[in-house]
This record gives structure tokens, C-alpha cells and sequence, in this order.
């Protein structure tokens, strides 16, 4: 009688190992994800798109990142820095700008950002007839 009871509990238990999970069927493509792969070849739409998740990125770490943390982290992501425009964290008179206004320039076009108490914004325009995408007084990117 306990042969049979032993036996009975055993047969549910065969096949059951702890051998490591079986492969899925089809294995998860690379290719899935939202975002397709960012490269100096992605079309405007692709490129400011990864442009703002980058500098919304930089933002979240700290509300009011310099100009230079900016153009740092677009560089670090993959954007070509020589064209890149930065303005002043600083005014004039030495206290902190109101805004700091970044860019890239994208092929034919500027991919824009802007950070400021009101928060990270962003816009893509046409590159303007002088060849640059920032209006006014720019600072130099020599770092």
C-alpha cells in the first residue's frame, strides 16, 4: 500500500528538473524598441527626437544645467559638436541668465532647445541664411 501511495506521488513529479527555462521560440528582436538607432544619417524627425530625450535627460538630473553640461551630454549621445551653438549661462553683469538656448545643426535644419524656469522646450527650424540656427551673441565651444 505505501508502494502505491509513493508511486502516486511520484508520477506528477516526472519530467520536472531544475534544468535551466527552454529557450522562447523566437527571440526578442533588437529592432523592437520604440526609437530606431540614432546616426548622423537619421532623417530631422529621428534626430530631434533623440535630441530631447537627451536633453530632457539632462534636465531631469538637474533643473538648470549649464550650456556646457548641454552641449556635453548631445556630444556623449552622438551629435558632431562643430555644430553645435551654446549662449551664455550668465548675463552681462555676471548673474545667471534667464535661459540657456542650445542648437544643432541638422542638414537643412536647427534642432532647437531652450531651458529655463519655465522648464526644457524645444523646436525644429530651418537653418537661417547666415548658416546658423541661434539668433544673437553665442559663446564659444572650446572645450
Amino acid at each position: 500500500m505505501l508502494a502505491a501511495i509513493l508511486l502516486a506521488l511520484s508520477v506528477p513529479l516526472v519530467g520536472c528538473t531544475s534544468s535551466p527555462d527552454p529557450e522562447p521560440s523566437t527571440p526578442p528582436s533588437a529592432a523592437s524598441t520604440d526609437a530606431p538607432a540614432f546616426s548622423s544619417e537619421s532623417t530631422t524627425t529621428d534626430a530631434a527626437a533623440h535630441f530631447d530625450e537627451v536633453a530632457r535627460a539632462t534636465v531631469a538630473a538637474n533643473a538648470r544645467p549649464g550650456g556646457r553640461a548641454l552641449v556635453d551630454a548631445l556630444v556623449a549621445a552622438g551629435f558632431d559638436k562643430s555644430t553645435m551653438q551654446v549662449t551664455a549661462d550668465t548675463t552681462s553683469i555676471g548673474r545667471d541668465a534667464d535661459s540657456v538656448q542650445f542648437s544643432v545643426l541638422w542638414g537643412e535644419d536647427c534642432l532647437i532647445g531652450q531651458v529655463s524656469d519655465a522648464g526644457y522646450s524645444s523646436q525644429t527650424a530651418p537653418v537661417l541664411g547666415t548658416g546658423a540656427c541661434l539668433v544673437g551673441s553665442t559663446r564659444a565651444i572650446d572645450w
